[in-house]
């Protein structure tokens, strides 16, 4: 009875319910996107590298040594001795391996030196393996894999030929211009710097500095299907994969004490942490503007209650005619502003699930975003709880306004 009685007093203001309903929708949605690419953003970020337990390199710092080797960020402050590398990834412990070689781009892109271990076993997001949109790893080194973004900010194809460039700036005066490369794969989307990365092997890498005669000599064996062996001297850092994760702090150690050179190992999972602790100021000031925008459409709802109150004189008269005591008219009032609350809280549900789910095949293919359609959480539905709280807490100003006058009303009558 009540329910329906707040119902018809809200139609009977139809224009500036709607108005107000239509100013918490808008609120209420921005503070649910807010929130929700918050927490995508924040669980894209923690997956941008996934099932690998140790990430070695030079010692460093932790949050360096994570920046450079996994997104292509900086530089390493030393590299790793390829004897090393090989003992450290010989191990009875360690499973697989990828050995990385920064220090070279392509038009400002990062390039990448490793073998084909690296399609194989990096994983990001939820253990995802590398796809191929296009093409295939490289089989001879002169081969290139690029990333989705390179491929797309490029226009770049299967069957380019690419030059590599010394240095990673956009704008490089040392292109390697006597070891072109021929791109044979390009990588699906994956939200990570592997979009923004040219792969090639590490035997290109070496290639291209190698002196002019040993290098026609290589790229004359490559020409003949010969088999190449070429070792670099020295790698960036490399990944490594471990039996158990028991044996992770035993590895770690060893390589933190190793004797031949001084390197480090980070578990990558726990420098993500880190390194989004110093960025999370970031989302608090979302969440900031987005609180003060839905705050203040709660106080226009606090408002259109408190403006109706003189246009309602006569309908609170007939209520109190038929029998409806002060407290009917206070609980009258609070269920109006939650109805409000509630419908705008459904709306806005559905206008943000419309929205990912129109745009999510949108943003992954073209900007490798992954947005889940899957907007409510513990989180969410604490906001939403949370809004209905305070809908209520500051309708309490008309409401006791109402009872008020219900009260004076009937001991005016009496």
């Amino acid at each position: 009875m009540m329910m329906k009685l707040a119902y018809k007093s809200l139609m009977n203001r139809r224009t500036s319910v709607l108005l107000t309903l239509f100013s918490i929708v808008v609120s209420l949605s921005l503070l649910i996107t807010v929130e929700h690419i918050r927490s995508q953003a924040k669980a894209s970020f923690n997956r941008t590298v996934s099932s690998v337990d140790l990430i070695v390199g030079a010692r460093t710092g932790q949050l360096n040594l994570l920046l450079y080797s996994v997104f292509r960020m900086g530089n390493a402050t030393n590299n790793v001795n390829w004897d090393s590398y090989q003992a450290i990834s010989g191990q009875r412990d360690v499973v697989w391996s990828i050995p990385m070689s920064l220090g070279d781009s392509h038009r400002g892109y990062r390039v990448l030196g490793t073998n084909k271990d690296y399609f194989e076993f990096y994983r990001y997001g939820d253990k995802r393996q590398l796809a191929f949109a296009d093409g295939e790893a490289f089989n001879n080194p002169f081969g290139a894999v690029i990333g989705a973004e390179v491929a797309k900010a490029l226009n770049y194809q299967v069957g380019k030929r690419i030059v590599l460039s010394h240095g990673i700036g956009q704008v490089s005066f040392t292109n390697h211009d006597n070891a072109p490369f021929e791109v044979v794969g390009v990588l699906e989307p994956t939200g990570t710097p592997v979009d923004r990365t040219v792969h090639v092997s590490l035997a290109g890498i070496e290639a291209v500095h190698m002196p002019p005669s040993r290098l026609k000599a290589l790229q004359q064996a490559v020409a003949e299907g010969r088999d190449i062996d070429v070792e670099p001297a020295t790698i960036t850092a490399f990944m490594l994969g471990l039996k158990s994760k028991m044996s992770i702090f035993k590895i770690q150690r060893a390589i933190n004490n190793y004797k031949q050179e001084p390197l480090m190992a980070v578990l990558p999972g726990i420098a993500l942490v880190e390194l989004w602790s110093l960025i999370s100021s970031v989302e608090n000031i979302l969440r900031v503007i987005s609180l003060c925008v839905f705050v203040s459409a709660i106080l226009g709802l606090t408002t259109m209650l408190l403006s109706s109150m003189q246009e309602r004189q006569k309908e609170i008269a007939v209520l109190r005619a038929i029998g409806a005591g002060p407290v009917v008219l206070f609980v009258l009032i609070q269920l109006e502003a939650l109805l409000v609350t509630a419908a705008a809280i459904g709306m806005s549900l559905a206008l943000v699930w419309a929205v990912f789910y129109g745009a999510s095949d949108l943003l992954a293919s073209h900007y490798g975003i992954f947005v889940s359609t899957q907007i409510l959480s513990s989180a969410q539905l604490v906001q939403l709880a949370a809004a209905l709280g305070v809908t209520a807490l500051v309708a309490l100003i008309p409401a006791i306004s109402a009872y008020r006058k219900a009260l004076h009303a009937g001991l005016g009558q009496q």
